[in-house]
């Protein structure tokens, strides 16, 4: 093999490994809760458990039962999944949502604003935000991203958009209008 060559070779094992790394970035983004344990770290204690994910509780169109009855969105903190719920108290949808650094109390509220399009306080474009409560002069509410992302926001961060992927915000922009309830629970 020719001196110049070798150079070829490392430059093209190079972009292979990005590429592969890359496509394991996105891989384990889409992958669902139950392949996201981690192991714990050689510092940790040996009685300590590895992190989890979020997981439901239980089945994902089951609607949490102490969620009340009739027409309602509920937004389960603990396993960042919203169902919208019919009269008959029937999920019509579920769906995984991405929470903001601050997060309202569990309780019950109801749709008191709508936006189309508007920008997110992160700089974010988001569309069909539906908004609920507000938590220490920060507006809580659901949107999703115009680019169709649900990044993990800053932690320090003072924003209360509860993201969703756009075909799921399109579901809650029909569905929650402005007056119809929103039950938080833990």
């Amino acid at each position: 093999m020719a001196r110049g060559s070798s150079g070829i070779v490392a430059g093209l094992t190079a972009a292979a490994v990005a590429v592969v790394s890359f496509l394991a970035y996105q891989a384990s983004a889409d992958a669902p809760d139950s392949f996201a344990e981690t192991k714990p770290r050689a510092s940790d204690s040996a009685s300590a458990r590895p992190v989890q994910k979020p997981k439901p509780s239980q089945a994902p169109l089951a609607v949490p039962a102490e969620s009340g009855t009739g027409t309602r969105v509920v937004y389960s903190l603990k396993d960042r999944r919203v169902w919208l719920v019919d009269a008959g108290d029937k999920a019509s949808r579920t769906f995984t949502v991405m929470p903001s650094p601050v997060s309202p109390p569990p309780g019950a509220y109801q749709v008191n604003s709508r936006t189309g399009s508007v920008q997110g306080s992160d700089g974010v474009m988001i569309e069909h935000v539906v908004r609920f409560t507000n938590v220490d002069d920060v507006a809580i509410g659901f949107s999703a991203a115009q680019d169709g992302t649900m990044a993990s926001p800053d932690p320090t961060s003072r924003t209360g958009g509860v993201r969703m992927k756009r075909a799921d915000g399109d579901a809650m922009w029909t569905f929650a209008t402005v007056g119809v309830k929103v039950v938080v629970v833990p």
